[in-house]
């Protein structure tokens, strides 16, 4: 059928299936529809980024530090907003200072470590987290700085959550954290964990890399995560209820709109470049040349892959309970702050106009906090979505909004996944390969696995 399909998020609408009030919207969304498509699959040449960034640009919108300067969290984490990600993403003598007597601070609330919680989903799930008064929330950012100022802007209340440092593509840094966040909390154990950081670069002509050697997207969104979270299980397990959460995105199932119809399909093929290691200068998990959309949605199947493996092989011994989530389409979030204006200024009205799919930054955070904490969302193994979850066309209503595309509104619901992302001997590979690649030993990880 004829379709308007949200690039690599949200939706599709049957034209022939709509009624006649549709049709006026046509031209709009058809001009949208190309614009868009082009913003997100477009891949672009392969050139030398940093030499040709700062030759064309001779007035950049900050200022490089000197050889002489030493470049502060603050400033990389700027340069990495803006125009190129540094060489190197963690120093050792950044190293925070374990902070201690946290047990003071948590009291009888239940603790909760969120990563990437200093903007858009993460900083909104931690706020309404914080503000049902039950949950001590460490947001684990990369930029402490930030997410300290953010915290207080947004309204967290005070004694409500404390940050730490945790740099993501940088496995020391997670190793620090988890150190870090054991002499926090003292004997408490933790209760839940969201793994929500990520990096999309879907322009970029050639891969940056994690300070391991790791592509960025893949590195970030994935291997810290799994890393991460193996590191926390053993302490986990001694809550009653605990939760963990890794987010998912529908661009990694192929069997939605945004997954299955937008170019490139997520594919981890035979997991050749995952296998060998993963490091430079292999560009993708499957082995093959870098293009930054697919990294970004394979690394999200492998995101929802860990959750399926989780489940498998530690609810039964430890109770913890594992899921994934689609929030909806955050169109308004950082993850598109390498974008265009124009694109950023019109793929929200896109989303939320003609397809469906938006919905904002406060009721995704939302959304996510249900996750964990609605007594409804306890069934392990299970992907969570929203009115419809994307998986069905935009439907018009008398709103005049477009409905059931995984956009604002609607229940909670059990998801499907794809058979891809269901695909039990390649979700296995994906653990043992992510389990050396990180170099993880039997000796760290959680006791009373299942092979």
């Amino acid at each position: 059928p004829w379709s308007l399909v949200a690039p690599g998020i949200a939706t599709a609408v049957d034209l022939r299936k709509q009624p006649k009030t549709m049709v006026r919207f046509l031209p709009v969304a058809a001009a949208a529809l190309v614009a868009t498509v082009s913003g997100f699959t477009s891949p672009a040449p392969r050139v030398t980024r940093m030499q040709n960034a700062v030759t064309t640009s001779p007035t950049p919108s900050f200022n490089f530090p000197s050889v002489e300067e030493k470049c502060s969290s603050t400033q990389l984490n700027e340069m990495m907003t803006q125009m190129e990600l540094p060489e190197q993403l963690y120093f050792k003598k950044e190293k925070e200072l374990p902070k201690v007597l946290g047990g003071l601070q948590i009291g009888l609330r239940k603790l909760v470590v969120i990563t990437g919680a200093s903007s858009g989903l993460g900083l909104n799930c931690a706020k309404a987290l914080a503000d049902t008064n039950g949950y001590f929330v460490v947001m684990a950012c990369r930029d402490v700085e930030k997410a300290k100022k953010v915290a207080k802007k947004i309204g967290m209340p005070e004694g409500s959550y404390t940050v730490m440092k945790l740099e993501l593509g940088n496995l020391q840094s997670v190793r620090d954290f988890v150190a870090n966040l054991k002499a926090f909390k003292s004997a408490r154990p933790l209760n839940h964990l969201i793994c929500n950081a990520a990096v999309y670069k879907p322009k970029e002509p050639e891969p940056a890399w994690t300070d391991d050697g790791f592509e960025m997207s893949m590195g970030v969104n994935h291997l810290g995560h799994f890393l991460l979270v193996n590191l926390l299980l053993e302490d986990m397990k001694r809550a009653k209820g605990a939760r963990c959460c890794i987010v998912g995105s529908i661009t990694g199932n192929t069997n939605t709109v945004g997954g299955g119809l937008v170019y490139p399909q997520a594919d981890l093929g035979d997991l050749k470049g995952l296998a060998s290691g993963g490091k430079k200068p292999i560009e993708m998990a499957d082995g093959k040349p870098f293009f930054g959309a697919k990294a970004y949605k394979d690394s999200k199947v492998c995101n929802m892959m860990t959750v399926s493996e989780l489940h498998r092989r530690y609810h039964e011994s430890t109770g913890i309970v594992f899921s994934s989530m689609y929030p909806g389409c955050i169109a308004e979030t950082a993850l598109f702050r390498e974008k265009r204006p124009w694109f950023r200024k019109a793929f929200p009205w896109f989303m939320k106009y003609v397809t469906g799919g938006y919905v904002g930054e406060k009721e995704a955070g939302e959304r996510l906090a249900q996750v964990i904490d609605d007594p409804s969302c306890t069934k392990s193994g299970v992907y969570w979505s929203w009115n419809g979850g994307a998986q069905t066309v935009g439907r018009w209503d008398k709103s005049g909004k477009p409905k059931g595309a995984g956009g604002s509104g609607g229940e909670i619901f059990e998801n499907t996944q794809s058979d891809a992302v269901k695909d039990l001997p390649t979700a296995m590979k994906v653990w043992e390969y992510s389990k050396a690649a990180v170099g993880l030993s039997d000796k760290e990880m959680a006791k009373g696995m299942k092979p």
